[in-house]
């Protein structure tokens, strides 16, 4: 639906802003067509490869949103439409940017990030499902490797050049259009075709997985249209549409398309709409403002869901330091619906904020029993438990998840401060060093491990273990600069 920036620029940059970058980069919206050619250039481990270096850049450059139950969310989401996709080589990751803009984008490897701005401005989950499995059509068509495979006869890529240009679009959207545009040629129209007709490719896809994924057929169309509508006649367009203008013909495209497949109205999703209430209430606005949001959402029934209001409004509580407010409308949620790790997260921390944290360690220790590893359940429990100094307990659970999840960026975080309250210098640097592996920062992080190493001269097997960390991490540096 709305083309990853990064695949747009990701591509402008590796052929130094030629014009063929320009169609690329007008495509915020395109998806892979057809194909399974892109192989002669890019092999699906070294697509992998970038695909983890680009993310460890994003990491360390944007405001990635590092909520465990958003996270849960859009991945539970995003995976619902992989399931039905066609070409699936990796496991996907999902994941989201603090960022009004409306925008979605998809990179090497699987990744596919999405933009608060989007979610919040969708009215159904069909919407944004629309949008999430335009992104996955471009990775399972290998649209990025087929349009690198087109340009490489006559053009250098490089993997710092494309790095870089991913992250000066996501950062400003319009400062990567005009560098674009200042390189324009001659072949800009050929590539302007190539690229639309990929847009149309995209839209069947998309359509087809969100139907076989039984989302609605029409919420591609439905939220194209409101694009259009709103932004028809604005001075300032999202970038989104500044790249990828909406014809009327491809509305109307995608209407048609949805009409092949059964229709599919759906009631409002509860998921759906505590995610909108949870980026309103703590990524968006001043609290004091959401309180009257919420409040006036309940009183005039302006709802999809009421339980999604009160959760809001019991958010936005606990944002301006209400928190017996808050601790009213979460109990009762959580009564009702005691399994729902929206409400779990949010108790937990306004029972640590009332120095009740036994009562979220109560809560979390049942949860616990039943969907260990849990990355909600997990980090809320490792966390309670820090906050009343049962430090062993709490670095046993992060210890388990991590095996389970050794990328968690949160857990990481959440151990190096645990190791620096009991004072385990060598421990706190090693978890410290895989902080800045998730970053990128391979050279910091090889230097937290030397560090470590020094506290850890009574533990030899420890130190085996940093060494063999140091030889694993100065080789993924070695094979990044080899692609």
């Amino acid at each position: 639906m709305f083309t990853a920036l990064l695949f747009t620029l990701g591509i402008a940059a590796a052929t130094s802003f030629n014009a063929s970058a320009i169609d690329n980069h007008n495509n915020k919206n395109k998806l892979p067509d057809i194909g399974i050619s892109g192989y002669s250039v890019l092999s699906t481990d070294k697509e992998l490869q970038i695909g983890k270096a680009m993310m460890r850049q994003l990491r360390a450059s944007q405001p990635l949103i590092q909520d465990p139950v958003l996270i849960e969310y859009i991945n539970h989401l995003g995976n619902s439409l992989v399931k039905n996709a066609q070409g699936v080589n990796y496991a996907f990751e999902f994941f989201l940017i603090n960022n009004n803009e409306l925008n979605a984008f998809a990179f090497f490897g699987g990744h596919v990030g999405i933009h608060s701005g989007l979610i919040t401005t969708a009215d159904t989950e069909s919407e944004l499902a629309s949008v999430i499995a335009h992104e996955i059509s471009h990775v399972t068509q290998r649209h990025l490797a087929r349009r690198l495979e087109s340009q490489s006869q006559t053009q250098g890529l490089t993997m710092a050049a494309m790095l870089s240009s991913v992250l000066i679009t996501l950062v400003n959207p319009t400062v990567g259009i005009a560098a674009l545009s200042a390189s324009m040629a001659v072949t800009q129209q050929a590539s302007i075709n190539y690229t639309r007709g990929n847009e149309k490719e995209a839209d069947r896809v998309g359509i087809a997985l969100l139907a076989s994924s039984n989302y609605d057929p029409q919420g591609a169309a439905s939220f194209f249209s409101k694009m259009s509508t709103k932004y028809r006649y604005a001075s300032k367009p999202p970038a989104m549409l500044l790249t990828h203008p909406l014809p009327e013909s491809r509305i109307a495209d995608a209407r048609q398309r949805a009409l092949n497949y059964p229709a599919r109205p759906l009631p409002p999703s509860l998921g759906f709409e505590l995610t909108k209430a949870r980026l309103k209430s703590r990524y968006q606005g001043e609290a004091k403002s959401n309180i009257s949001f919420f409040k006036l959402q309940l009183e005039k029934k302006r709802y999809a869901i009421k339980a999604a209001a009160q959760y809001g409004l019991a958010l936005s509580y606990f944002e301006n330091k209400q928190t017996s407010e808050a601790l009213q409308l979460l109990e009762m949620l959580e009564k009702n619906d005691k399994d729902n790790l929206f409400y779990v997260d949010a108790l937990t921390d306004v029972y640590i904020a009332n120095n009740q944290a036994n009562k979220a360690i109560k809560m979390l220790e049942r949860l616990n029993l039943f969907m260990p590893n849990n990355q909600v359940v997990s980090l809320n429990y490792a966390n309670a438990l820090l906050s009343v100094k049962e430090y062993d307990l709490a670095a046993q659970i992060l210890q388990d998840f991590l095996l389970v999840n050794p990328g968690n960026f949160i857990a990481y975080d959440i151990l190096t401060t645990l190791y620096r309250t009991q004072e385990k210098t060598g421990l706190m640097h090693m978890s410290k060093a895989e902080v800045y592996a998730l970053l990128g920062a391979y050279p910091k992080a090889v230097d937290e491990l030397q560090t470590s190493y020094a506290f850890l001269d009574e533990q030899p097997l420890m130190q085996k273990r940093v060494k063999a960390r140091i030889l694993q991490l100065q080789e993924q540096e070695n094979r990044l600069k080899r692609l």
